[in-house]
């Protein structure tokens, strides 16, 4: 008996991948290799699962809608081995996944929390070599922003800090079922190493960036007023007159060890 298809859920953020062309350039973009830990964020229906199988044999997926899991289960076979982790991502322990290896993380990821998916992966990015993910075309050009343009913010700095951001390609909404209203992009990221990142604290960056980004029209001596002082700006080589997305992510660095 065929089983009657599955209706994408609006609060899971379901948009289901079914275009052979953008599949395959993704698959080309994360170049899988046998013996690799990938790890797939919300594989929904299976579109990149099963070539991502049929290529690496061995496969974790993480997936919160639970209607779901028996459809990959009963396909599964057929492809290779695919470990489901029925949970919500942001619940999920990377580090632990990795068992003192590397892993490699894809996946589509939900519109409505795909910040917070990134900032997640980046509390374990020690044990992660790349992250290739599908978001909205809008969020990939605030993560690759630079510093100057007017969609470069928390997002951006934040990410930058720590990964090297390569937009890659959009995606049409004719893609997916059901089409979202807006374009999706590819992006890689590639988290730096010890050496490649300025030292400093991490959540004082954290605090200041989200100071000096919540008020943007603000001057950084009024935005950052409560938490640097204006010989710390001057220290770091920052113009305390200047707006916070006039500032290069370098110099937030500099201003986070002061």
């Amino acid at each position: 008996m065929n089983e009657s298809p599955h209706i994408a859920r609006k609060r899971f953020g379901q948009n289901f991948l079914h275009e052979r062309g953008i599949i395959d350039r993704i698959l080309r973009a994360i170049d899988p290799q046998p013996g690799e830990r990938i790890i797939e964020i919300g594989p929904g229906q299976g579109a990149l699962t099963w070539p991502l199988l049929d290529r690496i044999k061995t496969l974790t997926a993480i997936e919160i809608d639970r209607d779901l899991i028996p459809r990959l289960h009963a396909e599964a076979p057929k492809h290779g081995e695919l470990r489901i982790v029925e949970a919500d991502v942001l619940t999920v322990d990377f580090t632990a996944l990795a068992a003192g290896g590397m892993i490699r993380l894809v996946g589509n990821l939900p519109y409505n929390i795909s910040s917070p998916i990134l900032f997640h992966a980046l509390d374990h990015a020690a044990v992660i070599r790349d992250m290739h993910f599908m978001l909205q075309k809008e969020v990939v050009e605030r993560m690759a922003a630079g510093h100057g343009n007017k969609v470069y913010g928390r997002l951006s700095v934040m990410l930058q800090a720590y990964c090297r951001v390569e937009p890659l390609f959009t995606v049409p909404p004719g893609a997916f079922t059901p089409a979202p209203k807006v374009d999706s992009a590819i992006v890689r990221l590639t988290p730096k190493t010890a050496g490649e990142i300025t030292p400093h604290d991490r959540a004082r960056l954290q605090l200041l960036v989200r100071h000096g980004f919540s008020q943007r029209r603000k001057t950084l001596r009024n935005a950052l007023d409560e938490v640097a002082t204006v010989d710390q700006l001057q220290a770091a080589g920052i113009d305390p007159g200047a707006r916070a997305e006039a500032i290069a992510v370098a110099d937030w660095l500099k201003l986070a060890a002061t």
